[in-house]
């Protein structure tokens, strides 16, 4: 601690007493997080002990409870289970895929696909769907093929445009084909959709993600593939060679249910009626353990709660730690969360959010007024050492998105590095063993340092 004050007084710049006290502060937040094990050991059980945790099944009530037993042993004040009616959808059984063509010598080949039926889709049944298959680019591409499309099965191959940096910005611009591509493809006669994954990973591992159908227009069964099936589909294509596909997807929705958004609370000593909220969604797709979408960002906002604990820190503002139920297939808990803070004139000052996986943290992007975007500015160099110092105007979260819609609430994403973040997500890689659990421990050490600073100095000028 000396030594890391001494640093400061070397400075060519005028800094004040307090200016060095949150820097000793947060430097302290440091040292705790990164001599801890709790956030490996949280992790490391959510992910191993109860693994993939899809909203209604039986692991996802399994992490409910572990949820509020981690935030009561990290240090939280009270526990409360904040109930909300989520959908229930089921895979149903092992989705199979395969397609059957003719080779150069007229001899016909049958090659097995790597598929995953996206979520909320109708499943085909045990016949499954077979017919002619036909490649579309885009969205044009489908309307010019619009007379071609009765009774067959459409594949959708829109890459990721690789030369966008942040690779959440590629995810943004060909996520609508899972959502709603497999309408657009029925509304033309189309029985199936078979899609390319949200990935621009290499191998062959199937990404799933939500749709939504259009009610007017036949559910028809829908699934991604990996990448290295992709390419065989293309050389196919690409020499005119006749591909018939066969799907076998068994989803179905079943009856909304109960489920939770986990809360933990830190009191306010100064103005306990004025909340501070950070989370992330406890819920994740099922081929995998959800350990970096969003067992990390879950992991991330417990440890900010046991390190504040830890420290001694008694915040001025009632902090609220959520662990947000049903994000990826409907973000139900999200709307409970915000529709509560409304309906009880809850004055919700700041709202912070992880969900972009546990990799080395690069900043936060920020969604608030300029006046406000100031005051966050003049903090950066307190981020600085974390690798945290990068902020930019952008969105919060899916989860927090609703609270500002409500109340206005300004708020903020983590933002670590996306370089590897679409290798996993929603696929079956998304494992314990691709956490590096010391980038993971970054990002909760800026998550904490912010949180704390709004804490202790408010937005408002």
């Amino acid at each position: 601690m000396k030594n890391f004050a001494f640093i400061f007084l070397l400075l060519p710049v005028v800094v004040s007493a307090q200016d060095i006290n949150d820097s000793l502060f947060i430097h302290s937040i440091a040292t705790n997080i990164l001599s801890s094990d709790a956030s490996y050991n949280n992790l490391h059980y959510l992910t191993k002990n109860i693994g993939g945790r899809l909203s209604g099944s039986s692991q996802m009530y399994k992490a409910e409870q572990w949820g509020a037993q981690a935030l009561k042993d990290a240090g939280a004040d009270n526990v409360m289970l904040q109930e909300c009616m989520v959908p229930h959808w089921v895979r149903g059984g092992k989705d199979q895929a395969f397609i059957t063509y003719k080779n150069t010598n007229g001899k016909e080949q049958k090659y097995w696909l790597n598929v995953l039926a996206l979520g909320n889709s109708n499943g085909s049944g045990a016949s499954g769907v077979s017919a002619p298959l036909i490649r579309v680019n885009n969205f044009d591409d489908l309307e010019a093929k619009k007379d071609d499309l009765k009774g067959r099965i459409v594949f959708y191959n829109v890459p990721f445009d690789d030369t966008l940096i942040n690779t959440f910005a590629a995810y943004s611009k060909n996520v609508i084909y899972r959502g709603i591509g497999a309408s657009r493809a029925a509304k033309y006669g189309a029985i199936g959709m078979m899609m390319r994954s949200m990935t621009n990973s290499p191998g062959n591992y199937p990404h799933t993600g939500s749709l939504r159908y259009t009610d007017s227009l036949k559910k028809i069964p829908a699934a991604a593939m990996g990448l290295d099936d992709v390419k065989k589909l293309d050389s196919l294509f690409d020499n005119n060679i006749a591909v018939t596909a066969s799907l076998f997807t068994y989803g179905k929705m079943l009856p909304d249910t109960i489920a939770h958004n986990i809360i933990g609370e830190l009191k306010g000593t100064e103005h306990p009626e004025q909340i501070i909220t950070v989370g992330g969604h406890l819920d994740s797709w099922d081929p995998a353990e959800g350990a970096n979408d969003d067992g990390t960002g879950v992991v991330q906002t417990i440890e900010v709660l046991r390190v504040l604990k830890a420290l001694g820190y008694q915040p001025k503002h009632t902090i609220q730690f959520v662990l947000f139920a049903n994000e990826e297939n409907g973000t139900r808990g999200a709307k409970k969360y915000a529709e509560e803070a409304l309906h009880n004139n809850q004055p919700h000052i700041f709202a912070l959010e992880s969900d972009a996986g546990g990799f080395t943290p690069r900043g936060f992007s920020f969604d608030m007024d300029s006046a406000s975007q100031e005051k966050i500015n003049s903090w950066k160099h307190f981020f600085t050492p974390y690798y945290g110092d990068r902020f930019e105007n952008g969105e919060g979260g899916a989860d927090i998105g609703y609270l500002k819609e409500a109340t206005h609430t300004p708020q903020a994403g983590l933002s670590p590095d996306t370089q590897r973040y679409f290798y996993i997500h929603h696929a079956a890689t998304d494992v314990f063993e691709n956490v590096d659990i010391r980038e993971m421990k970054l990002g909760a050490i800026n998550m904490a340092a912010l949180i704390y600073l709004v804490d202790q100095y408010g937005l408002a000028q």
